[in-house]
This record gives structure tokens, sequence and C-alpha cells, in this order.
């Protein structure tokens, strides 16, 4: 599933989430699915373990929970 919101897209599986923003920086960030919460009342993407810890926010509802039924992880 590619999925694009205001600063970047999603490209997700049931295995991993791969973030690309947009502009000049071309950063990217990657987590398995086993290290994503997704909070849904905040449209928040957070990845934490494994030496990994950053978050995004998203443009709204919606998309959290798209990306919740692609990648098999239940809303908090």
């Amino acid at each position: 599933m590619v999925l694009t919101f205001s600063t970047g897209k999603i490209i997700a599986n049931h295995h991993e989430v791969v973030i690309k923003m947009v502009g000049d920086s071309k950063i990217t960030l990657q987590a398995q699915t086993d290290d994503i919460t997704l909070f849904g009342s905040a449209n928040v993407i957070v990845a934490s373990g494994s030496g990994i810890n950053w978050s995004v926010h998203l443009d709204n509802q919606q998309q959290i929970i798209e990306l919740s039924e692609v990648i098999g992880v239940a809303l908090r």
C-alpha cells in the first residue's frame, strides 16, 4: 500500500513501514510492524524498539485507520 500525506508517502505491508518525506532532506524512516504503535486519537505513528525511535503525525484519522488495516496493528 502507498499512502500519500502532506509531508510524504507511506509504503507499508504486513512486515514493515517505510516513510519517505518530501523536500530537499530526502528523509526515509523505516521500521518493522512489530516496532510500530498507532495512536488513532492523535493520528500518530510511533516506532520504538531495537534502536528505533521516531514518530510521524498524519493529516487525518482516515489515514491512520487505513494504515492500521494494512499492517495489522490495532489503534490505541
